[in-house]
């Protein structure tokens, strides 16, 4: 049985070819994917869909990956939902600070198929 097929994954990326990159590989890989356009509409996505996993940006308009992260975090209704920050923000202190908001893993851009599968992998339970 492909248990891929189960998990459910937000993507949460303001530039449209990025989203639908993402949307591609994971969709490619098997997993059930839905999209948002930024932290906002991530938000509400959240509380209709309860993915399993969510992938966001960092760097959004309106509130950032690391606020929307903190705050999913820090919300005892989404606390348990593993995030993957994602950003061309490739510093060790972006690393760090994604983590310190709550990130469960922290991939950097441009990135390939197989280390935003692995990514998910690590942290889909």
């Amino acid at each position: 049985m492909n248990t891929t097929a189960m998990i459910t994954i937000l993507i949460v990326e303001d530039t449209l070819s990025e989203l639908e990159l993402m949307s591609h590989y994971l969709r490619e890989s098997g997993y059930n994917v839905i999209n948002a356009l930024g932290a906002k509409e991530a938000l509400n996505k959240v509380m209709e869909s309860k993915p399993d996993v969510i992938v966001t940006d960092v760097v959004m308009p309106g509130m950032s990956g690391f606020e929307l992260c903190r705050r999913l975090k820090t919300n005892p209704a989404t606390e348990k939902i593993p995030i993957v920050i994602c950003s061309s923000k490739n510093q060790e202190i972006d690393r760090l600070w994604g983590m310190k908001q709550g990130a469960d893993a922290y991939l950097t851009k441009p990135f390939t198929r197989e280390q935003i599968t692995r990514a998910i992998k690590s942290v889909a339970v």
